[in-house]
C-alpha cells in the first residue's frame, strides 16, 4: 500500500530515478501515492561531482532524505549524499518486508475498502504492517484487536502472520543449585533432573524447549528457548522449581538462581 499524504523533512524514502539531468535527477517516490522529488546534483554525492549520471541512473533505486516539502508547488527536495551505508541497508529491508507484507494481505484481503482500513489501522499501531505481521506471529489475533480490528479478520490475519513470518525464538538461561548429604546423592540429584518436564503453557505459540547441563557442582544451567521472552523466563523458573522440589522431598537442597555462581570457561 502506497502511503497518502507527504512524507517529513527529515525521513527516509525509496525512490527510483525516472530521470537525470546535469542539474539533478527526478524520482518517484516508490512508498506515497503520486508523489515525485528532485535530488539536485549537490545532494548526489560527496564531494565535486563533475558527471551526474556516473553516480545516478534511470531506473535505479535510491535511498534520500527528504530536505524540504513544498506541498504548494507539489516539490520535494532530497538528498542522497546524507544517507549512511547502514541507513540504506536498513531503509532497503524495511521497505522489502513492507513490500512483503503489503502482497500477503492484499491477496488474502480481496476487497480493496478493507485491506486499506486494515493496512492504515496496522501502519497507526505498530508503524508498518510486517511489524504487525512479526507480532501477530507471536501474540496472534490479540494484535490485530489492539489495533481496533474487530471480527472474523482478527482471526485472518493471525493464520496470514502465521503462515508468512518466521518467529525467531527468545533464549533464557538460568541456573539451579542441586545437591544431598546422601549416600547415594549423585544418584538423587540424576533422579531430580531426569524428572524435569517441560512444562505446557496455553498461552505459548510452538514448542519450547528446555536443556539443562551441567557447571560445576552443585550447578546446573538452564537454558529454555520459546517464541517469546516471558514464555521462556517462566519455563527456565518453572524447571528449576521441580528440580528442586524433587531433590527436597529425597533429602537434598536445591536453589534457584539467575547468575553462575560458579565461572563459565
Amino acid at each position: 500500500m502506497k502511503y497518502s499524504g507527504w512524507p517529513e523533512p527529515g525521513e527516509l524514502v525509496v525512490s527510483e530515478v525516472t530521470e537525470v539531468e546535469d542539474f539533478g535527477a527526478f524520482v518517484d517516490l516508490v512508498e506515497y501515492e503520486d508523489k515525485e522529488g528532485l535530488i539536485h546534483v549537490s545532494e548526489v554525492a560527496s564531494g565535486w561531482v563533475k558527471y551526474i549520471r556516473d553516480h545516478v541512473r534511470e531506473g535505479q533505486t535510491v535511498v534520500c532524505k527528504v530536505l524540504e516539502v513544498d506541498e504548494d508547488s507539489q516539490q520535494i527536495d532530497l538528498s542522497a549524499k546524507d544517507v549512511n551505508d547502514h541507513q540504506r541497508q536498513e531503509k532497503i529491508q524495511e521497505w522489502k518486508n513492507e513490500t512483503k507484507a503489503d502482497n500477503w494481505l492484499s491477496r488474502e484481503l480481496e476487497d480493496d475498502e478493507v485491506y486499506r482500513e486494515v493496512a492504515e489501522a496496522l501502519i497507526a499501531r505498530y508503524g508498518t504492517m510486517y511489524e504487525a505481521l512479526e507480532e501477530g506471529a507471536v501474540r496472534g489475533e490479540e494484535v490485530f484487536k489492539d489495533a481496533g480490528i474487530e471480527g472474523e479478520l482478527t482471526e485472518t490475519l493471525a493464520e496470514v502472520a502465521r503462515e508468512n513470518i518466521n518467529v525467531p525464538y527468545v533464549e533464557i538461561t538460568g541456573y539451579v543449585d542441586i545437591e544431598t548429604t546422601a549416600a547415594d546423592g549423585v544418584d538423587d540429584v540424576i533422579e531430580a533432573l531426569n524428572g524435569v518436564e517441560v512444562p505446557e503453557y496455553e498461552e505459548a505459540d510452538g514448542d519450547v524447549e528446555v536443556e539443562i547441563e551441567y557447571v560445576s557442582a552443585p550447578e546446573y544451567r538452564i537454558t529454555a528457548k520459546a517464541h517469546d521472552y516471558k514464555t521462556a523466563q517462566r519455563a527456565v523458573e518453572d524447571c528449576a522449581e521441580m528440580a528442586r522440589e524433587r531433590v527436597e522431598s529425597l533429602g537434598g537442597r536445591g536453589e534457584y538462581h539467575e547468575e553462575p555462581h560458579t565461572s563459565e570457561a
